[in-house]
């Protein structure tokens, strides 16, 4: 029995400095590229270096960072291209959940989607980007849980993963991504699936995305690239 306690409380503490490194990573703590010192880190934490260890191995299966042999553990990077290919497949993979999603929403999920939508607004007015990212992903969550499909709902997350700590959220926080949202919403609730994927897949087209390499902030725009695509899940949902 003592074994048995020791094991589970290795893996509470593994399992709990995992989310408080995704936590760091999600506020942007880490750069992409950059080296993690595990001895810090176990530190910061107060935690030993073996549940450090154990959380970047899961970390390195979520794709966030690399443990590369001789060198350390380095936050994961991505090209420009390779940025806006991944942003292609999220645009599409995002409007099928939604086109699922639309018709499956119960008054519940549509009550918990309406309080997000005050919640990002209200984030977006105060200048709070770590709450109104927080917000975002909590929305759109939502549509993911309701779609009805646990392996898109999987590949979604992946995509997720790899890209909160790649691509900051837009500073001053941009007003016309509530309304954006609140379109999300309407196009959900009047339960409408076409409707909802156009919506959705708009909503991602129109989020413009920084390159890794710097830029004054006075310069932002200058630096941006755009999704682009036009592949539809139209045959697919009416087989």
């Amino acid at each position: 029995m003592p074994k048995m306690k020791n094991k589970i409380e290795k893996e509470t503490y593994s399992t709990l400095v995992y989310r408080a490194m995704k936590e760091m990573i999600a506020h942007r703590r880490f750069t992409p590229g950059q080296r993690l010192n595990v001895e810090e880190l176990s530190k910061e934490l107060g935690v030993s270096r073996t549940p450090v260890w154990e959380a970047v191995r899961r970390l390195e299966q979520d794709g966030l960072v690399e443990n590369i042999p001789n060198r350390g553990v380095f936050m994961a990077e991505l090209s420009p291209p390779e940025m806006i290919h991944l942003c292609r497949v999220r645009e599409v993979l995002e409007g099928f959940a939604g086109r699922l999603a639309a018709g499956r929403m119960d008054e519940k999920v549509l009550k918990k989607m309406d309080d997000c939508l005050d919640s990002i607004w209200k984030a977006a007015e105060r200048g709070d980007s770590a709450g109104y990212a927080r917000y975002d992903a909590d929305f759109h969550a939502l549509i993911h849980d309701a779609c009805g499909n646990p392996f898109l709902k999987e590949i979604l997350r992946v995509i997720e993963n790899k890209l909160q700590s790649l691509v900051p959220t837009p500073e001053p926080l941009p007003l016309r991504g509530c309304k954006g949202h609140r379109e999300i919403y309407e196009a959900l609730r009047s339960g409408k699936p076409a409707q909802a994927e156009s919506v959705l897949r708009q909503h991602y087209k129109a989020t413009p995305l920084p390159t890794q390499k710097a830029c004054p902030p006075t310069d932002f725009r200058s630096n941006l690239v755009h999704c682009k695509g036009d592949f539809s899940f139209d045959d697919f949902s009416r087989a």
